[in-house]
């Protein structure tokens, strides 16, 4: 089986993916294609660059044996993307000492992914970008918008034949709190859930207003705009926050959780003949 490793700044998603399963139905009540597509296991943890090779290791054999599964047995192949480089690095050390033996892709400037990229330098392109792009355009072919919610709010954009074109970057959630509880300093944390009301009636459900609300807003803006360039398109929505926010929104079609790891699968058959088992 693959284990596809996606490292954002802030939360890595791990999946391991073999033969493949029933759809599982949208609890939010979006439609969905088939996006786990044999995504047998998943997991989401924080990112860490102080983690060593060996700590990676570990923490990858912790997390399959939870399942009752064996690294060395239940893994056949590793597909990495990476927003960090130092985690990067640390990746390759793990899997050079402790797998070497595994299929590796490593999703960066000179893999082959079989999606033009026509970003002025496609150097600049983060390898989440682009995982996330592939594994849409083969869930729902055509002209897209993909919203990824993480640490930044960031859109992709596919072409009707398959290109990469470009998107916008957007402060996240997470930066915009943070902003907003250094500098304002009679505001404190909050749990983010959807408030009894837009009109917040108490400091914690403004806040929760603000943040569900505006950014609901801000996506369907920037998909409008981007709309009135392109054309009519799919748009989805991934990454952390995307079911908190995503429901609120007026232009997001679909929410695909692991999009990355199926972008990631799909890249590492490219580059490695032969089916995952």
């Amino acid at each position: 089986m693959l284990l596809a490793i996606d490292v954002g700044n802030t939360e890595t998603v791990i999946g391991l993916f073999g033969p493949d399963r029933p759809e599982q139905p949208d609890a939010m009540g979006f439609a969905r294609a088939s996006g786990e597509h044999g995504l047998a296991y998943h997991w989401r943890i924080s990112t860490l660059t102080e983690r060593t090779p060996d700590e990676h290791a570990m923490m990858l054999t912790q997390l399959l044996d939870l399942e009752g599964l064996d690294l060395r047995t239940a893994v056949s192949a590793m597909a990495i993307s990476s927003s960090a480089p130092s985690v990067t690095t640390q990746l390759r050390r793990m899997a050079n000492r402790w797998f070497s033996e595994l299929d590796m892709t490593v999703l960066g400037p000179g893999t082959k992914t079989g999606m033009p990229i026509l970003y002025d330098n496609p150097r600049e392109v983060g390898a989440d970008r682009i995982a996330d792009a592939v594994g849409a355009y083969d869930l729902y072919p055509g002209a897209l918008i993909i919203v990824d919610m993480g640490t930044a709010t960031v859109f992709d954009v596919v072409s009707a034949k398959g290109e990469y074109l470009g998107g916008a970057i957007a402060p996240g959630v997470a930066i915009s709190l943070e902003a907003l509880y250094t500098q304002a300093s009679a505001l404190r944390s909050v749990e983010l859930v959807r408030p009894r009301s837009v009109i917040g009636r108490s400091t914690v459900e403004s806040i929760q207003s603000g943040v569900l609300y505006g950014f609901a807003g801000q996506v369907d803006g920037v998909v409008e705009r981007i709309k009135l360039e392109i054309g009519d398109v799919t748009v989805i929505a991934t990454g952390g926050l995307a079911g908190l926010i995503a429901p609120h929104t007026k232009s997001v079609q679909h929410v695909e959780p692991w999009l990355a790891l199926h972008g990631l699968r799909i890249v590492h058959e490219r580059n490695h003949s032969g089916a995952i088992t």
